[in-house]
C-alpha cells in the first residue's frame, strides 16, 4: 500500500471513531429525579448530580481555558472554586440553556478585585449543539461549564433554583 492510501485509512478511522464517540447513546437520568446537589471535580473534568445522598449522574463536562486554580479576576478564563447554589434558570441564553451560579460569593468578593460573575452551567453555543460530546475534547469556556445540550435538558429539568454546587479542583 502506498504512503497516501494508509494516510487516507488513518484519517478515515479517526473521523469514523470521533462520530462513533459522538452519537454513542448514553444513559438518560430518570425522569423522577430531583437534585440534591451538584459536586464539580474540575481536575477530572465531570459533574455529579446528587439525589437521596448518592450521586445519580456523572457528567462529563468541558471548563474555562484556563481552569487550574480558582477564579481571581474577571477575565482569567478560569472556572471559580468553592461552595455556591444555583440561583437562575434561563432558557433564552446565548448558550443553549444555562444554569446560574451565585459566584462570586463573599470570599469570592473579599479576595479578589474584580472577581467577575456570570458564571454557568450551560450547553453549546446556539447553532452548534451538533458537535455534542466531541466539545470535551477541549477546555473552551470563559470559566463556565459546560455540557452536551442533552445534558443541560437533563440537569435544567431536575435542578431546581437554591440547589447547592459545589465546585472543587
Amino acid at each position: 500500500m502506498n504512503k497516501r492510501r494508509i494516510l487516507f485509512i488513518l484519517i478515515l478511522l479517526l473521523l469514523s471513531s470521533l462520530l462513533g464517540y459522538n452519537y454513542w447513546p448514553e444513559d438518560s437520568l430518570p425522569e423522577d429525579i430531583i437534585a440534591a446537589k451538584l459536586v464539580v471535580h474540575k481536575s477530572q473534568r465531570i459533574l455529579e448530580l446528587w439525589s437521596k445522598n448518592e450521586i445519580i449522574k456523572t457528567y462529563k463536562i468541558s471548563l474555562g481555558q484556563n481552569p487550574v486554580g480558582h477564579k481571581e479576576q474577571e477575565g482569567d478564563s478560569k472556572t471559580p472554586e468553592g461552595v455556591y447554589y444555583i440561583n437562575d434558570k434561563n432558557p433564552n441564553s446565548q448558550f443553549y440553556l444555562n444554569l446560574g451560579i451565585s459566584y462570586p460569593n463573599a470570599n469570592d468578593k473579599k479576595n479578589a478585585a474584580n472577581p467577575g460573575g456570570d458564571i454557568k452551567v450551560h450547553g453549546l453555543r446556539n447553532g452548534i449543539g451538533f458537535i455534542g460530546k466531541l466539545h470535551r475534547l477541549l477546555d473552551w469556556t470563559d470559566g463556565c461549564i459546560a455540557v452536551t445540550n442533552a445534558e443541560i435538558e437533563e440537569l435544567y429539568r431536575t435542578v431546581e433554583i437554591g440547589t447547592p454546587i459545589e465546585i472543587k479542583e
